[in-house]
Order: structure tokens, then sequence, then C-alpha cells
């Protein structure tokens, strides 16, 4: 069978995870033994928008040619070789627009998409594989509506991403939120107190979800249901009682919102998507639980050990599945190359990959379902009904 010719640009955008390597090195590797040329952008979208098109400029700033020998070497690794960023080519800053394009785009926000389209076509891409969460591939949309032949791989530690059960990232996420939660157990254990700790997963509960369903935590708190501080005070009270050790644990999501609330933000700047960076309610709730505990413990106040895990469970390398998940979607993605299909997405759906159409990422949002999985009265996951459920409970469907 003759080998095919072409160009295939491989891009990751957003917040880095273990297993975007390993996705990168199983698009590559395929890709070169099947004929084709395989570009990696740099540093996300923004190496496409910042690409200087004039002849010998130098743009090894913007992306460089992968062989075996770079992906291989990468391939066991966290992170991403190829840098990210947040970038939105749709919005992008007066600032922030490349002098070689400051003539065309002087407004507070620029659509700098012709330019994208442009670069692409300098290029000589065939074929455009993002790796990213539905930030990121929002804007793979936007350009297969423009033309552009996408195959998307699903990339978050949220697990939010829609159309698929499981996007690169998670598995890390909760064994790493896991493996934390009980090394943090042994100072809450020493002084009898209650553990709160902060978890990401902005919009979405799942990360706080799974590790509180595989027993690390006695409570977790998320975006998706507004919780009442006293009762979670005398939950975690009672669940410090029964604990011979004297201590407690929630998990509280970064989105995670009081009765009467709304979400906590570190500050008032917004990224290219148009997302405040959320951040400490986990220091909220620590402190509202340390005032209201003498009310469920004889008058006397329980101090509390208050933890933000934050980057500590989206660094160094994979775990098995975010090894073995990434390398079977790069795998996907080449099996629809050869085949001629685009348009795609890449998942994981019901313990089976599959690919479902590209715009399923803009058609709904994947959060926690309440009802199914969220028991509201004792804020923890509902332990029932896991016939037939995926491997990480939680469907894409709710």
């Amino acid at each position: 069978m003759a080998k095919k010719t072409g160009v295939i640009a491989i891009l990751t955008g957003g917040g880095d995870v273990p297993g975007l390597n390993p996705a990168i090195r199983a698009v590559t590797i395929r890709a070169l033994r099947e004929g084709y040329r395989v570009i990696g952008i740099r540093r996300g979208w923004a190496g496409l928008v910042d690409i200087n098109r004039d002849q010998g400029a130098d743009n090894s700033n913007s992306y460089q040619e992968l062989t075996e020998e770079i992906v291989n070497r990468a391939g066991r690794t966290g992170g991403t070789f190829l840098h990210t960023s947040r970038t939105n080519p749709s919005k992008v800053r007066k600032a922030d627009v490349p002098e070689q394009f400051q003539n065309l785009y002087n407004a507070d926000r620029n659509d700098l998409t012709p330019e994208v389209l442009k670069n692409l076509d300098a290029l000589g891409v065939d074929f455009l594989v993002p790796i990213g969460g539905d930030d990121t591939l929002s804007y793979a949309v936007r350009l297969y509506k423009e033309g552009v032949k996408v195959v998307a791989i699903p990339k978050t530690m949220d697990n939010d991403v829609p159309g698929t059960d499981y996007c690169i990232g998670f598995s890390t996420c909760v064994t790493r939120t896991i493996a934390l939660t009980n090394n943090l157990r042994t100072i809450a254990g020493s002084h009898e107190r209650f553990l709160v700790l902060e978890v990401f997963g902005r919009y979405a509960g799942f990360t706080a979800m799974l590790p509180t369903m595989a027993g690390a935590a006695n409570r977790c708190v998320i975006p998706e249901f507004k919780f009442n501080i006293d009762h979670l005070t005398e939950l975690m009270s009672k669940d410090r009682l029964r604990n011979p050790s004297r201590y407690s644990i929630v998990l509280v999501s970064e989105g995670a919102m009081f009765e009467g609330g709304e979400m906590v933000f570190e500050d008032h700047t917004t990224d290219a998507y148009g997302h405040a960076k959320l951040g400490g309610i986990g220091d909220l709730v620590a402190a509202a639980m340390k005032e209201a505990s003498p009310g469920f413990n004889n008058g006397k106040t329980v101090d509390v050990v208050d933890q933000k895990l934050g980057y500590m469970v989206r660094g160094g390398d994979p775990d098995a599945i975010d090894s073995i998940v990434p390398m079977a979607f790069g795998n996907l993605a080449l099996d629809l190359i050869l085949k001629g299909v685009h348009g795609r997405l890449v998942v994981l759906k019901n313990g089976r990959y599959d690919n479902m159409p590209l715009d399923v990422i803009t058609a709904s949002k994947k959060v926690v379902n309440v009802r199914q999985f969220y028991d509201t009265e004792r804020y923890r996951p509902k332990y029932e009904n896991f016939e037939m459920k995926p491997q990480f409970i939680m469907t894409s469907e709710g």
C-alpha cells in the first residue's frame, strides 16, 4: 500500500496535564511511518497566531518539525514539550497582536482567524490535531467551520469536555489527589482537626467527587450544588467524632458556592476565553467551619488544616491510564486521518474508544448530574446503581 504524503500539525492548549506528551508521541510516530510530515505548533493557538510569513523570518518560537527522536524522548514525561497557552485567536488583545499584523488589527479585541488560516496554508497543513479542553477545542470547532480538517483529542484534568467519558489528565489528577490527601491525614489526625482541601475543577465537580468516592474524604462540596456551611460543619463534626483519630476531611471544588453566595475568584481579570481565575473558596470554608464548630462540639472550637492542592495534582509523570489512553487517542486520530475523515473528536464512551462530531464540544456543557450522583443531604457521592457505568462512573451525559 502506498504511503500517504502531507502535513499534520499538532498543538496543545490550555492547562498542562500529564499525558500530553504521550499523545503527541502517538500521533507523530504513526504519522511519520505513514509518510506524513509532522509539525508541532508551539504554545497552543499562540504559535499559529504569531507565525511571520515573511521570507526568511525566524519562526522557531512558533513551530518545530517533529521526529521520532524528539517525541520518544518527551513521550514518557509530564507536561507538554510543545508548551501551551490560553490564547484565543478570535479575541486577541491589541497589546498581544503580533508586530507584523498591528497595522491591520487595532481594536481592543481582534479576530485573527484570517491570519491563522493563512498561516496554516503557508505551512501546508493538511490535518490539524488540537489537544485540549473545551476552550481550546471550541476554537478548533471555529476552524473546522472555516474549512480546516480537524481531528481533536480531549484533554483536561477537570474531565469536563462534552461527548467523552474521559479526558487526558483526569486519572493522574484523581490519583494525586488521593495520595496527597492521605499524606495530610497524619497532620489532621495528630492535631484532631478538620482537613479542608481545595481542588481544581472550574465549573465541574468531578475532581472532588471521584477522590471522595474512592474514600479519600468524608465529604465534598461541588459547583453544581450550593452548600450550607452549618450543615457541612455538622456533618464534619460527626465524622470527626466517629473517627478514633478525631479528624475528618472535606474536598472543596474551586467552583463550589455557599448557599446564597457566588463563585469565589482570585481577582477580576479574565483569560482570553472570558474565564476569571477561581480560587479561595477553601480558605473561606475553613474559616467558616472553625467559627461554626463550637455549636457542634460542646462549645469547643475545632481547628482546621487548610490546604490548596492546586498544581500538585497536575504535575509530574502520567499514571498508567494517562499513559495508555493518550496512546490510543493518538492512534484513533491517525485512523481517522488515514481514512480522510475529519471534523471529529476522539472519545472514550462506555468503556470503548470511538469518535464523535466535533461540534459536540460547543453543543453542551459537561457537569456532575446532581440528581444521579450526588447526595445533597450528605454532601458526598451516591454509592448505588453502578451496573453498566463507565470506569470513572460519571458519564458525559450526567
